[in-house]
């Protein structure tokens, strides 16, 4: 009995002194990249996502630093260490980072096409050649996408359908409302919801990643429990994703 009551009382010790490295691991800064997306991810700081962010880490200690670049630098910075997570992965995404149980966000896709054209569903999307940006990797998310082109910029994407080099564009509501307002005719375009798929950050594989990762999940639990995002989501008038 006197063996046992000791080794339970080392087991104890090893337990406090396990849990405090980890909170004593747990950086004091996130650096976090992101494309610039309107209203979402604004390169001063301001949009919602930064907002959900910055109420996710700062209360917990943890300074949010951002850095704006195009989405395949951010994926390519996250993977080998240069900042801490991207904004806006899909789970499962790349290989070689870390996914968190918790989604902050989610993504309405849509398909852009003629108004001329047939209406496509998640279902019937395979049936059409389907282009999206490079670095999006939309065929691991639809199903039985057989034909699609990977474009570099969103510039030409209303000429390419004009032109029938494809046949949809896939984006996400925010973008695809934007390229839309760019045209001479917006009324010659038509937006089709098609599905959503959840927004995590995508951590690198590291232990500085791994603790904060950790850290993000234990607070997105309790800010999802207390309800304290909702007036973030409403703020910017976007759906709330729990």
């Amino acid at each position: 009995m006197v063996v046992r009551h000791c080794l339970l009382i080392l087991l104890c010790v090893f337990s406090c002194s396990v849990r405090a490295d980890e909170v004593r691991a747990v950086p004091g800064d996130i650096r976090l990249a992101s494309e610039i997306w309107a209203d979402y991810t604004n390169a001063d700081g301001s949009g919602l996502a930064w907002d959900v962010l910055r109420r996710v880490f700062e209360p917990a200690g943890v300074k949010v630093a951002i850095q704006t670049m195009p989405y395949t630098r951010s994926v390519g910075l996250a993977r080998r260490g240069e900042v801490d997570a991207w904004v806006g992965a899909y789970r499962n995404e790349v290989e070689g980072v870390l996914y968190p149980r918790w989604h902050f966000d989610f993504d309405a896709v849509y398909a852009v096409g003629l108004a001329s054209g047939p209406t496509p569903t998640l279902a019937t999307l395979g049936d059409y050649r389907l282009a999206w940006v490079r670095g999006y990797r939309y065929e691991k998310y639809l199903p039985n996408i057989r034909r699609f082109n990977q474009i570099e910029r969103r510039s030409g994407i209303l000429s390419m359908l004009q032109h029938h080099r494809a046949d949809f564009y896939i984006e996400a509501l925010e973008e695809a409302q934007y390229i839309l307002s760019q045209a001479p005719d917006p009324s010659a375009f038509t937006l089709t919801r098609v599905t959503e798929l959840p927004l995590f950050l995508g951590f690198t594989d590291n232990p500085r990643g791994r603790a904060l990762m950790a850290l993000f999940d234990a607070r997105m639990g309790a800010l999802v429990k207390s309800g304290e995002l909702k007036p973030i989501f409403e703020q910017w008038e976007q759906p709330y994703p729990f």
